[in-house]
């Protein structure tokens, strides 16, 4: 059974376009000048990517979260 929802990680670039990455299948991003527009474009990414994808291997993954992490002396 493939999981029904994803973790998505949402960003904001300079000039305020929303890029939005789901962690736990490679290369399956989108974006849109709205929030709401870039997680419409990814659910049709995602469509896509899941067609392509080892659904076994994709069951013993889960995505547990995201950390910052302070650079020193750049």
């Amino acid at each position: 059974m493939k999981p029904t929802s994803f973790a998505v990680y949402i960003e904001q670039d300079e000039d305020g376009v929303y890029i939005g990455s789901i962690p736990l299948i490679p290369s399956c991003y989108a974006q849109g000048n709205t929030e709401e527009e870039m997680l419409t474009n990814l659910k049709e990414v995602l469509r896509l990517c899941l067609r392509n994808i080892d659904h076994e291997s994709l069951e013993k993954t889960k995505f547990v979260g995201i950390h910052n992490l302070e650079a020193v002396n750049v």
